[in-house]
């Protein structure tokens, strides 16, 4: 068995494991043994993959292998990653282990959460190590019902409609990337000479520009609306703000990287002719996102929609790093990716541990958290100044990454786009320090909220192991530069290759 599907196979036993005991203690330690071994194996395999790129490794994709699925159609279950893969599917592992420790004290139909949050990171690594389209999809589609079931079950507020909206809303984008990807099967057997889902065959096919216009689009929208592009980005919102505290951080830590990945691995990579000359509408609309999600955010009050309509303006970021096309500004899109993902799912963890304990998440309602509950409170400000970019921290990096490989161009229209782009940082500071100054700061305005406890030991490892990986970020970018500077290489010259 290729080492790439333990990433499958461990979460799929830990849902075993939960299914064959009765006890709900043990279902959650079950679940924070097979989460934790999620994470020492990808940090086992990521080394394993510096260790051979050192040693003189070559390929485009290591640990790759394939095998028949379904042979009539050419479905082939083929996997194999690269550097861009493989920090994905370390932050997939690590948003899900903390996800976990979040939810330690979930109360209702315990085993069933864990059990959906489990298929979704199984729908998650399938994702990331697919190089079949077909199979691509197929564990694109495993990470959508969990979401409107964990939404619809132990979600707040109106959580009904806000699963029904989100559901039927990635389904459209879905039904968008499947057009996109049998167009793309099609096409291969109609100008390649051969039909096939392979990602790797398909990029080295040369398809006439008015097929790949018409994929470009249908894929580049389809996973648009999994990240959350502006304007297919109403479900984000409304469905993180329903969403439970694990769920969100889920949703807006790795599933809208779904869609960013799609961007950059499908529309872009395998259309290259469309990417060069229809980019620029997508640059737009990540312009507008950008600055409508930060003026959005301005008005919130209720921190789960600040942050969620924050994360329409900070993946605006990394559809504006993906549709620049250049080498820098794809590394760019790529940390930003990373860092939103560890970012957003500490802020929405610390918003449930407030929420938790005070019962509002009204940022006009609190106050004096930071004296009450200390550790809650700095997580706040950690999250907080990731978000508005403070130097040292992961959003610092990714964003500047983002800026420097658009100014790349010397066009006014980029130029214009990048400028705008990074005005929205004064935004952001704005609405960050204000939520901080109302909720955090200051005085106790309740006197019920004198009686609240700080974090429990598992939201403190939680919340550590998140802020780790944000300054990790901050203060070593060259690591995950020195991952996935090749393959960025890579992609970039192969858009220039026609």
């Amino acid at each position: 068995m290729n080492i790439l599907s333990l990433l499958i196979l461990i979460p799929l036993l830990t849902v075993v494991g939960i299914l064959l005991v009765k006890s709900d203690q043990l279902v959650r330690k079950i679940t924070l043994a097979g989460s934790a071994l999620q994470v020492i194996f990808a940090s086992w395999l990521t080394a394993q993959y510096v260790s051979l790129r050192h040693a003189g490794a070559t390929a485009q994709m290591l640990f790759e292998s394939s095998r028949a699925w379904f042979r009539p159609l050419g479905i082939n279950y083929h996997i194999g990653v690269d550097g861009i893969s493989l920090v994905m599917i370390l932050l997939t592992a690590v948003v899900v282990l903390a996800g976990v420790l979040v939810s330690w004290k979930i109360e209702k139909q315990v085993k069933e959460f864990f059990f959906m949050l489990l298929l979704l990171s199984v729908g998650a690594y399938g994702f990331f190590i697919s190089l079949n389209l077909f199979s691509m999809f197929f564990f694109l589609e495993l990470a959508v019902i969990p979401k409107y079931l964990l939404i619809g079950i132990w979600g707040t507020g109106k959580k009904e409609n806000n699963a029904m909206k989100l559901a039927l809303m990635l389904m459209t984008g879905s039904a968008l990337v499947f057009l996109g990807i049998v167009g793309l099967y099609f096409a291969s057997g109609w100008f390649g000479g051969e039909h096939t889902w392979d990602i790797m065959k398909l990029s080295h096919m040369h398809l006439p520009m008015n097929v790949q216009v018409i994929l470009y689009f249908l894929t580049f929208i389809g996973f648009g609306v999994f990240t959350g592009m502006f304007p297919f980005h109403t479900w984000a919102p409304d469905g993180h703000s329903s969403a439970p505290t694990a769920a969100s951080m889920f949703l807006a830590g790795i599933s809208m990287k779904l869609g960013g990945y799609g961007l950059l691995r499908v529309a872009t990579y395998l259309m290259p002719d469309a990417a060069r000359e229809y980019s620029w509408i997508f640059i737009i609309l990540a312009t507008i996102a950008i600055f409508y999600g930060a003026l959005a955010t301005l008005m919130q009050k209720d921190l789960k929609y600040m942050n969620a309509y924050s994360s329409v303006s900070h993946v605006g970021f990394v559809v504006l790093g993906v549709a620049m096309i250049t080498k820098v500004a794809f590394a760019g899109a790529v940390l930003q990716m990373v860092s939103h993902g560890i970012m957003t799912a500490l802020f929405f963890a610390a918003i449930g541990m407030i929420y938790d304990r005070a019962h509002t998440r009204m940022s006009n309602e609190l106050g004096g958290v930071l004296k009450q509950m200390p550790f809650i409170g700095t997580v706040f400000i950690i999250a907080g100044l990731t978000s508005l970019g403070l130097p040292g921290f992961s959003g610092f990096v990714s964003e500047m990454t983002v800026f420097v490989g658009s100014w790349v161009h010397t066009g006014i229209f980029y130029r214009v786009a990048t400028i705008l782009a990074a005005a929205s940082i004064v935004i952001t500071a704005v609405y960050i320090l204000r939520a901080t100054g109302f909720a955090i700061w200051g005085t106790i305005t309740r006197k019920e909220y004198a009686l609240l406890k700080d974090a429990s030991w598992n939201e403190r490892w939680a919340a550590v192991l998140l802020i780790v990986g944000i300054v990790l970020i901050g203060l070593a970018p060259f690591l995950f530069m020195h991952l996935i500077n090749a393959d960025v290489q890579e992609i970039f010259n192969h858009l220039h290759a026609g």
